[in-house]
């Protein structure tokens, strides 16, 4: 029997197109933080449409890019050609036995099945190579954020963990928060909220009923500055 959390993963198909014009980046400082000096291929674990995965290229990583939605890896083979993308999942990577010198996973790990990921990271994993997590969260401690969120959640299952335990064969945790600003249009902002799992899932009337609740409290405005906390984690394969 498929299970919510399964209906709303597989739910990315149906909207790659907003996801990609919708979902902010990731700041340079991320990868800076989350791939250790010395680190040469990377992994990108559930790489979606490759936010991070340009990042990791201009920071000149050999990277390859996992993600288990065909239309996702299509827009990430348009946006970023310099990566490997390949279809696969947290619970089976299609790569041998410590080949790769990190692994990061960006606005995924939530996703997945950690009994059966964290073997398979470490199985990828060379010894000494680090995983490091990575979400993307709006800064609603600001008004505004903060009003677009009582409508967001409405329809979200809450709180996303971002300092989940990772246990064995990993050490210990580190752990950071980067603060940066995201500007976007109003349109850009719009797929922002439509590319949401728990969004792309409910009935059309709702979903319209959503954005246009979202349209009336942004009105007007060209441009929109989103602040964002990026909250990292980052463990080291024994």
């Amino acid at each position: 029997m498929t299970t919510e959390r399964e209906v709303h993963a597989a739910s990315f198909d149906r909207a790659a197109d907003a996801y990609e014009r919708g979902r902010p980046p990731y700041p340079a400082e991320v990868v800076a933080w989350a791939v250790p000096a010395g680190a040469r291929r990377v992994l990108d674990l559930g790489a979606g449409t490759g936010k991070l995965t340009r990042v990791l290229v201009d920071a000149g990583l050999d990277v390859v890019a996992v993600e288990p939605s065909a239309r996702m890896r299509e827009q990430l083979a348009g946006a970023v050609p310099e990566a490997t993308a390949l279809e696969g999942a947290a619970e089976r990577i299609p790569l041998a036995d410590g080949s790769v010198d990190a692994v990061v996973v960006a606005q995924a790990w939530h996703w997945v099945d950690p009994a059966v990921a964290v073997p398979e990271v470490a199985r990828v994993l060379r010894p000494g190579g680090t995983l490091s997590l990575i979400w993307n969260i709006r800064d609603h401690s600001e008004p505004r954020v903060a009003r677009l969120d009582e409508l967001l959640r409405r329809h979200t299952r809450g709180e996303l963990d971002t300092a989940p335990v990772i246990g064995e064969p990993f050490g210990a945790p580190e752990r950071t928060e980067i603060r940066w600003r995201h500007r976007l249009t109003r349109a850009e902002l719009l797929d922002m909220v439509a590319s949401r799992s728990y969004v792309i899932v409910l009935p059309d009337d709702e979903r319209e009923r959503l954005l246009a609740d979202v349209a009336a409290l942004v009105g007007d405005a060209g441009e929109i500055e989103m602040p964002y906390v990026t909250r990292c984690t980052r463990v080291t394969r024994r």
